[in-house]
């Protein structure tokens, strides 16, 4: 089922958020000071090609101070157009059944759009938890 969602979200979007998250990461690698921006879009950008079957989470420990003013910086950079673009590519996804699923997906990445520092993507398929014996 991932797997179909996968190649519908592409057709219907994926592409050109993704498109949007590496354009902003060429943005930030020129800039020599905000490479870690760059790097996390890049990062974001595989997730926004293939996004079922992954999930996001925060790498755990203390949010360190030059994440949190990373995290502001980036939301007044990109971080609020590519969130923006993920509400306009929502709105049609909406509009058919089949599509909810992908409207529901593309609302769940805007908090990783607006502060991508501290996040990591994971696997979930086949993942399961360790059986206590």
């Amino acid at each position: 089922m991932n797997a179909i969602l996968n190649v519908i979200w592409l057709i219907f979007g994926g592409i050109w958020l993704a498109l949007g998250y590496v354009l902003a990461g060429v943005i930030c690698c020129l800039l020599i000071v905000t490479i870690p921006f760059g790097i996390a879009s890049f990062r974001i950008a595989a997730y926004a090609i293939w996004p079922f079957g992954r999930s996001i989470v925060d790498r755990g420990g203390r949010v360190s101070t030059l994440s949190t003013v990373g995290n502001v910086i980036w939301i007044v950079v990109a971080g609020v157009w590519l969130a923006i673009g993920h509400v306009l590519t929502a709105i049609p996804m909406f509009l058919s059944i089949v599509g909810i699923p992908l409207g529901i997906a593309n609302l769940k990445m805007i908090p990783i759009s607006l502060t991508p520092l501290g996040k990591e993507i994971i696997e979930t398929r086949g993942s399961r938890v360790p059986q206590l014996r």
